[in-house]
């Protein structure tokens, strides 16, 4: 990626990102009160430490869709009972993400990137896969679009592994499937992405994700 193409992210990214919370600033605060409404003592916002470019570490914020006292591994199934029914429409609808809108205006995201790991898999990257890190985390790309059936997927994966008699915990599979088969995947999209890097690539992975 050059310094010109990196240039013309940044200000893109600004731009959108403001103009899309005071277009969706409406949405953004029917969705707070209805969070409210159905969990009072919970807090509206999910705020997590992530890792962002060159490994500084930042905090995320989405719209909650978990219940409070059960956070849990980073790695959720769709019908575990740690996902609100609220939750569960607003991830499957992907408006949980809205609020990273913020992240992507103060610099710590992009529309479009890698999504942003939890503490620890960045240090799994080793030699050239370590250009994932020179990228800001994105909202949405193409890791993002591959797997956006990803609970779905570790969920079949679990019970075909619980079915062939695997004696692991539930967890403890979807976890390896995740750091073994998923991630390492995700990493080889996102380097290619950073390598071959197009503005009009990402207009078509934004507009992919919206439609």
């Amino acid at each position: 990626m050059s310094g010109f193409g990196r240039a013309i992210k940044f200000l893109f990214d600004r731009v959108m990102a403001l103009l899309g919370l005071l277009g969706l600033g409406w949405l953004l605060i029917a969705i707070g009160i209805w969070i409210k409404v159905k969990m009072p003592k919970a807090p509206v916002l999910y705020v997590q430490e992530r890792i962002g470019r060159h490994g500084k570490r930042f905090k995320i914020h989405k719209f909650r869709t978990m219940y409070e006292e059960d956070e849990g591994p980073s790695v959720a199934y769709p019908d575990e009972g740690r996902v609100t029914p609220e939750g569960a429409m607003l991830r499957r609808t992907k408006l949980d993400e809205l609020p990273e809108l913020w992240d992507v205006l103060i610099g710590n995201m992009s529309f479009v990137g890698p999504r942003p790991d939890v503490p620890g898999y960045a240090d799994k990257l080793e030699g050239e896969d370590r250009v994932v890190l020179e990228m800001r985390p994105g909202i949405t790309g193409p890791a993002t679009l591959k797997y956006k059936h990803e609970e779905e997927m570790i969920k079949e994966y679990v019970n075909q592994a619980k079915a062939d008699g695997d004696p692991r915990t539930e967890t403890e599979i979807a976890l390896w499937y995740n750091d073994h088969v998923i991630y390492p995947d995700k990493v080889r999209i996102n380097c290619e992405y950073y390598r071959n890097y197009s503005f009009f690539k990402d207009m078509k992975l934004i507009l992919e994700t919206v439609f």
